[in-house]
């Protein structure tokens, strides 16, 4: 029977039926019913793009195409349409077909054809195309007129609908409509006692949830028996029937394991809402679990710059989620021996229980970020948590081009090619008291907007300016762009500007307090993510709209503007600092930075703002290297070891304190009695070995390497004893005493006593060069650091001093 239902869409896919293409709709009525809707109707179909020249062929080129027609698909529909290409009008033949995977076999044929310039548009998803060509994100609410075909045994929703007709938005991007989602963290823990953990050999001895309506379970194997525990997990997920599945690294680990396992040991992971379905490694590395959304946290993990070794533990302190002190922390090699004793058990239990509390915890602190940039981009939610920066905002692209009639360019291999940066002033090395930081808001964005650029608005030959009212001519490279009418990227990127300015009026209706405001704070960030990808998009060689020229243009605007803006501070008698790309460090006196903001502006058309103000700020000669005390008393470092990841975390601990006393207090002699008191803890043993891991990547196979670096000489060794090592994994080693050279004694950290380190190595080349990097400007030396006394100067005697 017709009638209409409203529901929030969460992912889409489709299926073969007989001999014809089905999209699979999930969703969410919101009144909590969870749906799919079957469209019968649509089929896929790509572009043959026609040479210049030969427009009036194209009736006869759309013959040649239609006798490629095969029966397993035969082509349906041929139409010659008028498109845009690079902003330029172009003829093109739309090619329907039947079954989703015969076009790619279609689009080689065809670009054969005499007359034919390429075939555009067959690499996208039949299901992508779909939401693409309706309209439909993620996370919105839609009106579509349905047929109830009742219960249908092949899903496990409360309904199913056949779609009749065209889908209605009913929310925009002012307004956030969410049903109540159910949600499930997971966690395995394996028994591994034969090195890196073998889904053919070791079992998953826990597999721990923690749900939305307040389960938290184990489900534990019977012995070495693991089939219980899986089963286990399985019948859960069938009963509470989560809309998302969160896990840490689950992509990577937890799922691939689990589908594995369950093979070897004959038990249906039997989790996703498509009896019969199971999970499985789709597009870009993610599990696909067809009905619910899969998300690995890992990958929101990995965009967080601050934390550089990403273990689950370390995130969730980060992110004041779980404290490393208040839960039970066990090395994955210890795992057999807490199984294997009775005792011991209950404390592997609640590190379990740990474990999918902080992946919980997490989930709730990164998913109204991923659901914002999910429903911003139209990408599914459990894709785009995986995908790259320069992937997402491309699928915001294709979406712009289909509204605005342009064909969307194939992705071509080509050779990275560098282009002349961004300014970055030589700082003036030393202490300096009172600094504001001004930052250029959306520099790049709004320099393509004011400027128009773009691959569709360059001019090659000066003449053709006149015709478009003239032309932009960027400084020093001389790379010309059309003024009128406006380009691709031009209008994309005013959109994507005026949806976020949308989206923060709407904030200032709510209180900051208030869920609904987090939620639009989540959307106004994913907007300007996208928005300052723009310029980093085209200088990327895997973009398919590639353009280094104006990927050059843009930053020598960019250089041209914040050299401007340095000669006004000067003009007004600001002390110029520092310089980085698009941000000034200056002495702050109000009334003059106010004079400056306001010349920025009015004079220069951008926006600037007070971003930070410093109390203190220490700069060595170095580039992008500062640390500074801002007016909250938080400590700032940047560039230094302390926020590098090749450092030992002892290192980095030893650093930011002493830039958070000599910054705050000035007393350099007692920064000095700090390091002389952790060096002495060190000699003592009373340093956790935990503290002295340094972390490296492996960046390519064991075999490729010629050098013996530390961790590769640490990863050979891990590999002897019967661990997999593989490029992107991360090794973390220890630093061991006896001859030769440091690789030599570079040992996997679990495989030694905390009396084996060589503790002189620690003092000598983490701990003593990290801090001299601040103190040797007031002109501290190694041997007073390892002295036994020091006299007692101040920062302020110093600063006197070179004042004197």
């Amino acid at each position: 029977m017709a009638e209409e239902i409203e529901f929030v869409l969460l992912d889409s896919s489709y299926e073969i039926v007989g001999k014809e293409p089905v999209i699979v709709l999930w969703g969410v009525t919101l009144s909590g019913e969870r749906v799919v809707l079957l469209d019968r109707r649509f089929r896929p179909y790509f572009y043959a793009l026609i040479k210049r020249g030969f427009e009036e062929n194209a009736t006869a080129i759309a013959a040649a195409i239609r006798r490629l027609s095969k029966g397993s698909s035969p082509i349906i529909a041929l139409e010659v349409v008028d498109k845009k290409y690079f902003g330029r009008p172009r003829k093109a033949v739309r090619v329907t077909t039947v079954i989703p995977e015969s076009v790619r076999e279609y689009r080689e044929a065809v670009k054969k054809i005499d007359g034919v310039e390429d075939a555009l548009e067959a690499d996208i998803r039949f299901a992508m195309r779909y939401i693409i060509d309706k309209r439909l994100y993620p996370f919105m609410v839609y009106r579509v007129p349905v047929e109830d075909v009742g219960k249908n045994p092949g899903y496990r929703v409360d309904k199913v609908f056949y779609v009749t007709g065209e889908p209605q938005r009913i929310t925009d991007i002012t307004r956030i409509d969410m049903p109540d989602l159910r949600l499930t963290a997971f966690d395995i823990e394996v028994y591994n006692k034969s090195g890196s953990p073998n889904p053919n050999r070791d079992p998953v001895i826990i597999i721990a949830v923690k749900s939305s309506n307040g389960d938290e379970k184990l489900f534990e194997a019977d012995g070495y028996d693991d089939r219980k525990a899986i089963r286990g997990f399985v019948d859960y997920i069938k009963s509470f029937d989560p809309d998302i599945i969160v896990g840490y690294n689950s992509n990577g680990f937890d799922w691939p394991y689990l589908m594995q396992r369950a093979r070897k040991v004959g038990v249906r992971l039997d989790v996703t809402r498509r009896v019969g379905a199971e999970p499985t490694t789709s597009v870009y590395g993610h599990v696909s679990v067809p009905g619910r959304l899969n998300v690995d946290l890992y990958h929101y993990a990995e965009e967080i710059h601050e934390v550089k070794v990403k273990t689950l533990e370390e995130v969730a302190e980060y992110l004041g989620v779980m404290k490393k002190s208040e839960r039970v922390l066990i090395h994955w090699w210890e795992i057999p021996r807490y199984w294997e004793d009775p005792e011991k058990r209950p404390i592997l239990e609640q590190y379990a229980r740990d474990d999918v509390r902080a992946t919980y915890g997490l989930a709730e602190k990164m998913l109204p970020f991923a659901i914002q940039l999910s429903t911003v981009t139209g990408i599914p939610l459990d894709q785009v948590g995986v995908m790259g920066v320069g992937f997402r905002l491309e699928w915001y692209l294709i979406r712009a081009a289909y509204e605005m009639n342009e064909l969307v360019p194939n992705r071509v291999e080509r050779h990275e090619e560098s282009y002349r940066g961004a300014v970055v002033l030589k700082p003036l090395k030393g202490v300096h008291e009172n600094v504001v930081v001004l930052d250029f808001s959306s520099m790049y964005p709004n320099i393509m907007i004011k400027y128009n650029v773009g691959p569709d608005t360059i001019v090659d030959d000066p003449a053709e300016c006149e015709k478009y009212g003239g032309c932009y001519v960027a400084p020093e490279v001389g790379h010309r762009f059309r003024k009128q009418p406006p380009g691709f990227f031009k209008t994309v990127l005013e959109n994507l500007l005026r949806l976020r300015k949308q989206v923060r009026e709407k904030m200032k209706e709510l209180p900051p307090e208030s869920p609904e405001y987090r939620l639009y704070d989540e959307r106004q960030r994913a907007l300007k993510v996208l928005a300052n990808a723009s310029y980093g998009y085209m200088g990327w060689s895997g973009a398919r709209w590639y353009c280094k020229r104006c990927a050059e243009a843009v930053t020598a605007w960019g250089r041209s503007l914040i050299l401007s803006a340095i000669e006004y501070a000067r003009k007004l008698g600001l002390k110029v600092i520092y310089g980085d790309t698009d941000s000034l460090f200056v002495t702050y006196d109000p009334e003059k930075v106010k004079k400056l903001i306001d010349y920025v502006v009015n004079v220069l058309g951008f926006e600037i703002k007070i971003d930070k103000i410093y109390r203190r700020v220490f700069f060595t000669e170095a580039k992008k290297r500062y640390v500074g005390l801002l007016e909250d008393g938080r400590i700032d470092i940047v560039g230094f070891e302390a926020v590098r990841g090749d450092w030992c975390e002892l290192a980095k601990e030893v650093q930011s304190t002493v830039a958070e006393i000599v910054l705050k207090t000035g007393k350099i002699d007692e920064a000095i009695r700090y390091i002389r008191d952790v060096i002495k803890k060190l000699r003592e043993g009373e340093i956790p070995v935990e503290k002295l891991i340094i972390w490296k990547t492996l960046s390519k196979r064991l075999e490729e390497y010629e050098h013996e670096a530390p961790h590769v000489v640490a990863a050979r060794r891990m590999k002897e004893a019967g661990y997999d090592v593989s490029p992107g994994d991360k090794i973390g080693y220890v630093i061991v005493r006896g001859a030769g050279r440091i690789s030599s004694r570079a040992y996997p950290y679990f495989m030694v006593k905390p009396s084996d380190i060589d503790v002189d190595y620690y003092i000598d080349h983490q701990i003593v060069p990290a801090v001299l990097r601040i103190l040797s400007y007031f002109g501290v030396t190694e041997k007073q650091l390892k002295a036994a006394s020091t006299g007692h100067r101040t920062l302020f005697d110093f600063m006197r001093g070179k004042r004197g």
